[in-house]
């Protein structure tokens, strides 16, 4: 059995149910203003809800990014390591 998987959708579930109390304690509406933009009023753990799935679903969608990006530099971290690690006793 696989422990990390299950961690990982532990700690997801966690926050999902620690949103969901936060958002039914937060029924007061807000409206969301970014420069000259303003928002219609919606109820603060509506918005709450909404940015931890957007932040959710931006994480799943780059992290195989950062896979790609580690991938290479462990490659040329183990061709350095092997030029430094020569046996020059033959």
């Amino acid at each position: 059995m696989k422990i990390a998987p299950f961690l990982t959708s532990l700690v997801v579930a966690v926050w999902v149910i620690a949103i969901a109390i936060i958002s039914v304690q937060n029924a007061t509406p807000v409206s969301l203003k970014f420069l000259t933009f303003q928002s219609i009023q919606i109820p603060m753990g509506l918005v709450l809800a909404f940015s931890a799935g957007v932040g959710l679903i931006g994480m799943a969608l780059l992290q195989p990014f950062w896979g790609l990006a580690s991938f290479g530099q462990r490659n040329s971290r183990l061709e350095d390591d092997a030029e430094f690690f020569v046996d020059d006793d033959f």
